[in-house]
């Protein structure tokens, strides 16, 4: 007989989406405190009452089914409701001081634009965010919650994963004048190029052009050039100034292109293996003030994934490919 009791119903669907925002069924059960085993028990309970797969289970990794997907759109902001209108009603515990730590380029792009919802929200939450780039240790003490570019490995913490990372070329289309043409990866030695020297914890200056080029088969194309920054959305700003080409990422990247003020000139884009990530220390979360930073943030990025996934994207990633070809929406994009 298929599962229908209401507490058995919400446990699998809370179960769900904790595999969904890590995509790892050993993450989810480090986080929900139950065993792997146990997670995908869960989940194909679930998978059975529903008649239909959530997860393609795939060699080392998940990946959610379009089934998946559009129950995740769903039920998110469902519970995610339900999560915050319990964080109102218990008040006086959501009080206080959370510290942040977070990448300048992520804060200035991503996170800034969206804590006017936070402070509308939990308007007892004060926040002290510092801003520090992937040069500096992670130090447990110095803050609550973290957000770090990486491929999801940190000793010592634990972690939930926000957003994967895709990156592809863009420049100013006034940067495409009086030049030769801009088709090709080999077309890139009449260009000036632009680079983030900081682009992940780790990294070396180049680590972005040359990850993109030996994904696209073009790893000869000679990238130790041109101007280097330690901030990526001050290489975007110097990229729409027209100074080069740089390498943009799908998730900081805002309407730039839809606006016409940068263009994609190879419809190509790559997934780089890291990933944004809260870090926290072990039993951060039981704090309701941290816990409740941490769920709104994670819900976030979730939604903005949605909206990644559901929208008529101008360069969208196909999961379980290193580089793919993504046709243009329209002639904006065309170079």
């Amino acid at each position: 007989m298929q599962p229908t009791a209401p507490t058995q119903i919400h446990t699998r669907l809370r179960v769900f989406l904790s595999a969904a925002r890590h995509l790892s069924f050993t993450r989810t059960g480090e986080e929900l405190h139950i065993t792997t085993g146990a997670v995908s028990q869960q989940i194909k309970l679930l998978e059975d009452w529903l008649g239909q797969r959530l997860f393609r289970r795939l060699p080392r990794r998940i990946e959610l089914t379009d089934a998946g997907t559009r129950l995740l759109a769903a039920v998110d902001p469902a519970y995610s409701a339900v999560d915050l209108a319990i964080g109102r009603l218990r008040g006086g515990a959501l009080s206080g001081v959370v510290r942040v730590r977070t990448l300048p380029s992520f804060l200035a792009t991503w996170l800034v634009p969206r804590l006017p919802k936070l402070m509308a929200r939990f308007p007892q939450i004060e926040l002290q965010v510092e801003a520090e780039d992937s040069t500096y240790s992670l130090r447990d003490g110095e803050f609550d919650l973290a957000i770090d570019l990486n491929d999801g490995t940190y000793p010592g913490f634990q972690s939930t994963v926000l957003l994967e990372e895709d990156i592809f070329p863009v420049c100013s289309p006034r940067l495409l004048q009086g030049r030769p043409t801009l088709n090709s990866p080999a077309d890139l030695q009449h260009y000036p190029l632009l680079h983030d020297m900081t682009a992940w914890r780790g990294s070396p200056p180049y680590a972005e052009w040359e990850r993109y080029l030996k994904a696209i088969g073009a790893p000869q194309v000679e990238v130790r050039r041109g101007y280097m920054f330690n901030r990526n959305h001050i290489t975007m700003q110097c990229a729409i100034a027209g100074m080069g080409v740089a390498i943009a990422r799908r998730t900081l990247i805002t309407n730039e292109i839809e606006s016409g003020r940068l263009v994609a000139p190879f419809q190509q884009t790559v997934r780089t293996g890291k990933r944004y990530c809260l870090v926290y220390s072990a039993g951060a979360l039981t704090d309701p003030r941290v816990a409740t930073v941490h769920d709104w943030i994670a819900s976030e990025a979730r939604g903005a994934d949605i909206a990644a996934m559901s929208a008529d994207a101008v360069l969208r990633a196909t999961p379980g490919s290193d580089a793919r070809y993504t046709p243009a929406p329209g002639p904006l994009h065309r170079l």
